[in-house]
């Protein structure tokens, strides 16, 4: 068997450290120290060439469990429906109306960060909620 391998979720988007921050807020997520030698972020970013200036951010699981995020600069906007995206799981265990509250609780903390609530899927049972992220990367609440 093959052994494990570590992994990081790449985003592309606009503003890599607005957006990771967003997701430090969303997940309970940190900020990394700063590359050794620095004591900020922002003496860090400041030594770099002003093409190269936020053109990155990362932040991590600090229990070490989850994978590290990693948000690099591109130039071009969101275009389509992501095919690939985070279900930020809430509600795991939970059916029927206490799953949905639990569910719609998350949703009412993320939009003031600035989540946008897409719809609440609720069957009787079962329950989800499609999200997009501040630069309109689709998540679920689940």
């Amino acid at each position: 068997m093959a052994p494990i391998k570590q992994f990081q979720v790449t985003f592309d988007c606009a503003e890599p450290e607005r957006l990771a921050r967003f997701w430090c807020e969303v997940l309970g997520y940190v900020v990394p120290p700063p590359p050794e030698g620095f004591t900020t972020w922002d003496e860090f970013t400041l030594s770099l060439p002003p093409e190269q200036r936020d053109a990155w951010f990362a932040c991590i699981d600090p229990s070490g469990v989850g994978p590290r995020l990693y948000f690099q600069r591109v130039p071009e906007g969101k275009a389509a429906k992501n095919r690939l995206h985070l279900d930020v799981r809430v509600g795991t265990g939970l059916v029927g109306e206490e799953r949905l509250a639990v569910l719609e609780a998350e949703c009412a903390r993320l939009v003031p960060l600035g989540a946008v609530h897409v719809q609440t899927l609720y069957d009787g049972k079962d329950s989800c909620i499609p999200m997009q992220d501040i630069e309109g990367n689709e998540f679920c609440i689940d």
